[in-house]
């Protein structure tokens, strides 16, 4: 289908603004319809671009229709359609800028509503399928129509396999949750599904691939497919990416199902998109969390727009990947969330980047979190990916202090194994050593060289002896004849050494609190992640 053959029909009453003849002969390969002032990651090349113009202002038209249009341009979008039904009519500095990027530009009638150009463009590429397609005529007809619906995964796998005797087949995500299955489906164990979907294996039987390239692998004890889906957005990361799992292999035709998982693709897309409009929500509920003194009247009205409780309690979740993707890392928190059941959560990025998750519930949310985190972090694991959870917030006025509790349980994650994906409950940070590792790197070496001065002087050769005395002094909870015995000395050489470290450091070893300021300087030294002892923490989960 081409540009001009949508301009052609005469139902949609499409108005051409501008374009130059060879545009108009261009092929579209499919619709998308957005209102963000910046729609480029989510535009495909050569598909008709949809807006009702929400984003433009009068007060500075001519700069926001520059970007809008640029970005389209930059993405390959094949024609743009503005709606006239918000300002009477498609703004001249909308067409001035299609003119300029040199993109097709066609106002839509007030009257007509977006869905009928896109049924229009699906219905007609459906057409144009060869006969030679698995999938019957009318189950693409019905595909393509709840496509144009924006219907959820479990409507596409209903139509799409309702033809046939009742076949179990299920839409999987890396991490084994399941998204949407047939009627006759059972449930499937999370980790079981991961096990197909990572490895392509589960015992007993390993898994083969046939002809078609389709993957051949045992499901439930017996041969079974698994077909991945092909979603072409960089909105989707690695940690949302869907299966088709099919357990029986003589279910449909490879085709078939190849087909499917094409409409499957397409519909992740959509939903995928359609995200935008929550993230903004999701960004605002994020500034508030970091304002200080929000009111907490509007703090629950931010809530109740995210489709969280106005009451609480709630947990707050800051996550990060190695590479630094914030795409990725908010995938991850979307997906980590969605396996939580029965419950709210809302999914997003704080103003500075940061992906951030606030999800209701309290008692079985660190729990389900921390299982899912070896799944999460399996999608990807050349990429470490990091997480901090705040202990429950009981109203909306705790999440403000609940959201710097995640982040410096961030740290401590980052900080305790830096090459492994690691979720860390603030909860969990509950002695001195575990507590440290939420404070910064530099923070801490600076407290160190501070408080132990002298004691770090690698030039002194008698430095290291003190260091060494200080050390097993204090492991031997102040014990001098411990200490002697350990270091393997006489009694008076220990004190003559305790007397020396008091001098350099200032400290008086008899007392509490110095002796506690000389141990966490010592134990800030050195990353924890060069620690055994303090990187095998028991309440926090590392892959």
């Amino acid at each position: 289908m081409h540009i001009e053959h949508l301009l052609r029909d005469e139902s949609l009453g499409l108005r051409l603004l501008w374009a130059d003849e060879p545009h108009l002969r261009q092929e579209i390969s499919g619709v998308t319809v957005t209102d963000l002032e910046d729609p480029a990651r989510f535009v495909r090349t050569a598909e008709v671009v949809l807006t009702g113009l929400v984003w433009w202002t009068a007060r500075s038209g001519r700069t926001k229709a520059d970007r809008f249009v640029s970005a389209l341009r930059t993405a390959g979008a094949a024609v743009l359609l503005a709606g006239e039904e918000t300002h009477g009519a498609v703004p001249d500095d909308l067409v001035d800028a299609c003119r300029r990027h040199g993109l097709p530009i066609a106002a839509v009638p007030a009257h007509i509503m977006f869905r009928a150009i896109t049924d229009t463009v699906y219905l007609q590429q459906w057409g144009e399928l060869s006969r030679h397609h698995a999938l019957p005529e009318n189950v693409r007809v019905t595909l393509s129509r709840l496509l144009a619906q924006d219907a959820d995964p479990a409507a596409i796998v209903d139509a799409a396999f309702a033809h046939l005797d009742g076949p179990v087949a299920y839409v999987l995500t890396a991490t084994g949750r399941t998204v949407a299955a047939t009627a006759a489906a059972a449930d499937l164990p999370t980790r079981d599904a991961a096990a197909l979907i990572t490895t392509g294996t589960a015992p007993p039987r390993r898994n083969s691939r046939n002809s078609s390239g389709v993957g051949l692998g045992p499901g439930l004890g017996r041969a079974s497919v698994t077909l991945p889906v092909q979603a072409d957005t960089d909105a989707v990361s690695p940690y949302e990416r869907w299966y088709l799992h099919v357990p029986d292999p003589d279910g449909a035709p490879p085709r078939m199902l190849h087909e499917i998982a094409e409409v499957l693709g397409r519909c992740q897309e959509i939903r995928a998109r359609s995200r935008a409009d929550e993230d903004r929500a999701v960004r605002e509920l994020g500034a508030l969390l970091t304002a200080p003194d929000t009111d907490e009247a509007v703090l629950e009205a931010a809530l109740r727009v995210c489709g969280l409780p106005e009451e609480g309690p709630y947990r707050v979740v800051v996550a990060e990947v190695g590479s630094g993707r914030e795409d990725s890392a908010q995938g991850a928190l979307t997906e980590a969330a969605a396996h939580v059941q029965d419950t709210a959560a809302a999914v997003g990025r704080l103003p500075d980047g940061t992906a951030f998750a606030v999800v209701a519930g309290a008692d079985a949310v660190g729990e389900t979190l921390a299982d899912a985190w070896p799944l999460l972090a399996a999608c990807d694991p050349s990429d470490p990916l990091h997480a901090g959870i705040a202990s429950p917030a009981a109203a909306p006025r705790n999440l403000n202090g609940a959201l710097p509790e995640a982040r410096y349980a961030l740290t401590s994650s980052r900080a305790t194994t830096p090459r492994a994906s690691r979720l860390t409950d603030a909860a969990s940070l509950t002695g001195l050593e575990t507590l440290l590792t939420g404070v910064p790197a530099e923070v801490r070496a600076a407290f160190g060289r501070t408080v132990l001065g002298p004691l770090l002087d690698e030039t002194n050769a008698s430095s290291a002896a003190l260091l060494q005395t200080l050390e097993t002094f204090l492991a031997c909870d102040g014990s001098w004849a411990r200490t002697a015995e350990a270091l393997h000395l006489h009694v008076n050489t220990v004190h003559y050494r305790v007397q020396r470290i008091e001098h350099f450091t200032g400290r008086d070893l008899s007392r509490l609190y110095d002796r506690a300021d000389l141990w966490a300087a010592l134990l800030s030294r050195e990353s924890p992640a060069t620690n055994g002892r303090r990187a095998r923490s028991s309440t926090s989960r590392a892959r």
